[in-house]
């Protein structure tokens, strides 16, 4: 069983990311003057909008905290709060440099046993733990997606990318439960507990009902902030039993869908080069290299330079449909740009469409689009043939 948390790929791809590719960003963040006032303003609002709970007042909870700091090997000093005007049952964790600040809302600490409050404490301080990481890089990175995706002028990729990020967390912070109380029943049952309101619950019959969920569908994250229940129960016994096929069923629950604007930064990056790569390749033929097919080429990138790559199109078949109809549209352009090539470069495209499985689709754009007729389609496809 596993016994270390670490980071989900989909933490270490968006923060290597934004380090990479946005440095500016990243340090302005990063600055210790401005990270020193924020903490200060949190320390405010604690203290206006919730009861501070303490140790002699509350030994049960502190009782607890210590367990599951011990457990995940936490070292920072621990705040427990209970919030005002909140109804639902939660617990929530503020972080800050060496501290962490645990506050629960509504009426969950009389709603869960000692070990079921134990494990829900080890989700909240997981989310501290994940947040220590690398210097603090996955803390940083949790700031300037959740800022970029509120910003008025984010755009879809911004705020996927945030919503992938909040998922991976819970589904990362879920697993801090486990360890905290070395049950995945335990684990499961505060989970359930907190996000019904129910004082009775079974873990053993709920992961039942979450793997019968799998069998009879493949279910995906439809909740912006936090999976649903079902899939939080999955992924967390997928990853107790150390499941080989953990990371990819993981991926696919959180893929909210298969559209281009569903992609997060990194997979926008990733397309951006699946996207030279196939142009390179589309365009290797010297007869395809005129001057006004290179010129297009180069508006999606400066430097362009057409090369044979094979590979591309067995690593394009694997992709979803729509995103091979991406492609499809992409060669529509080449078959229309250089008038003086005349049948040549839709031949070129329909022997691509035909590899990447989007026969169909592009016959269709050449249709509608570039006004083929059928009887010209037929003459190309019997070419091809």
């Amino acid at each position: 069983m596993p016994s270390v948390l670490e980071p989900l790929p989909q933490h270490r791809s968006l923060a290597d990311w934004l380090r990479g590719e946005e440095n500016e960003v990243w340090n302005w963040f990063a600055d210790e003057e401005r990270t020193a006032m924020d903490a200060e303003q949190v320390r405010l609002s604690l203290l206006r909008d919730t009861y501070r709970l303490d140790a002699e007042a509350h030994p049960e909870v502190f009782r607890e905290i210590e367990a599951a700091c011990e457990a995940l090997g936490i070292q920072a000093k621990v705040f427990a709060y209970q919030a005002q005007d909140s109804t639902a049952p939660n617990a929530a964790v503020c972080h800050l440099p060496g501290e962490a600040h645990v506050i629960f809302s509504g009426p969950i600490l009389s709603l869960l046993s000692a070990d079921e409050l134990r494990g829900v404490i080890g989700h909240e301080l997981a989310h501290h733990h994940l947040w220590q990481m690398d210097d603090g890089a996955f803390y940083l990175a949790d700031r300037i997606l959740h800022s970029a995706a509120s910003h008025p002028g984010a755009e879809p990729a911004h705020a996927q990318s945030a919503r992938v990020w909040r998922l991976a967390t819970e589904l990362f912070a879920d697993r801090g439960a486990y360890l905290a109380t070395n049950s995945l029943e335990t684990a499961v049952a505060g989970l359930v507990k907190t996000t019904t309101g129910l004082a009775q619950v079974s873990a053993k019959s709920y992961l039942a009902q979450a793997e019968e969920i799998f069998s009879k569908s493949k279910p995906k994250t439809d909740q912006l902030t936090h999976p649903e229940t079902f899939i939080r129960a999955r992924a967390l016994q997928l990853w107790v039993e150390e499941d080989e096929t953990l990371e990819e069923t993981i991926a696919k629950m959180l893929d909210f869908d298969e559209g281009l604007d569903d992609l997060t930064l990194v997979q926008q990056a990733e397309m951006s080069a699946l996207t030279r790569r196939f142009l390179a390749h589309l365009l290797e033929p010297s007869w395809f290299q005129t001057e006004a097919v290179l010129a297009h080429a180069r508006l999606f990138f400066r430097e362009f330079k057409p090369a044979a790559d094979a590979a591309i199109l067995t690593e394009l078949v694997e992709r979803p449909a729509s995103h091979r109809e991406y492609f499809a549209q992409l060669m529509l352009d080449f078959c229309a740009v250089d008038p003086d090539l005349e049948d040549a470069p839709m031949e070129r495209c329909l022997e691509f469409a035909r590899d990447l499985e989007c026969l169909g689709a592009f016959e269709k754009l050449l249709t509608k689009e570039l006004k083929v007729k059928a009887k010209d389609l037929k003459k190309l496809k019997e070419a091809l043939a």
